[in-house]
């Protein structure tokens, strides 16, 4: 039972909690877009001159394990296609994965990063896992797809198996 003195505070923070997830689609979305926007520019931007680009990766970039055109090429692509599903809401959790990956290997791959853009690059990796941990939200094709995929029963499929005596 709860105090009299403490209802009024109590359904205060109710309503504005309510009202703080009600904001969370929004949030998640402009998440997507402006972390997409970002990676997709620069994917455009590689593309757009690739000469340049393979220059880069071989002379200026030291991505780990992997020869510079490669590099080049899978960094592109990624940059190109991951921000797409990210934005999307489609697949959003393997966007915003991939994404993480992108933004880790673009950190490691230079020798020397000004303090600007190393804050950028964790304030991108922040927003990810943001939405890797939740998901792209309401405002995504997943939220529309995977219920629908349930009804076929693909999504059951989908499901780890549960253990017996635990459900999955």
């Amino acid at each position: 039972m709860t105090s009299t003195w403490l209802q009024s505070p109590l359904a205060l923070c109710r309503r504005v909690t309510r009202a703080l997830e009600a904001l969370q689609p929004a949030a998640l979305l402009a998440a997507r877009i402006y972390v997409g926007s970002a990676f997709f520019k620069s994917g455009l931007t590689k593309l757009a001159d690739w000469e340049t680009t393979l220059a880069l990766f071989q002379d200026e970039y030291k991505v780990p394990l992997l020869p510079p055109h490669w590099a080049a090429v899978m960094g592109t692509g990624g940059e190109l296609v991951l921000p797409v599903l990210l934005v999307l809401g489609l697949f959003g959790r393997f966007g915003a994965f991939g994404l993480s990956v992108v933004n880790v290997m673009a950190v490691l791959s230079l020798e020397e990063i000004a303090p600007a853009a190393l804050q950028q690059h964790v304030f991108w990796g922040s927003l990810l896992a943001a939405v890797v941990l939740w998901g792209p939200g309401k405002w995504s094709l997943d939220a529309w797809w995977w219920p629908r995929l349930a009804g076929t029963g693909e999504a059951e499929k989908l499901k780890a198996p549960s253990v017996k005596g635990r459900v999955a």
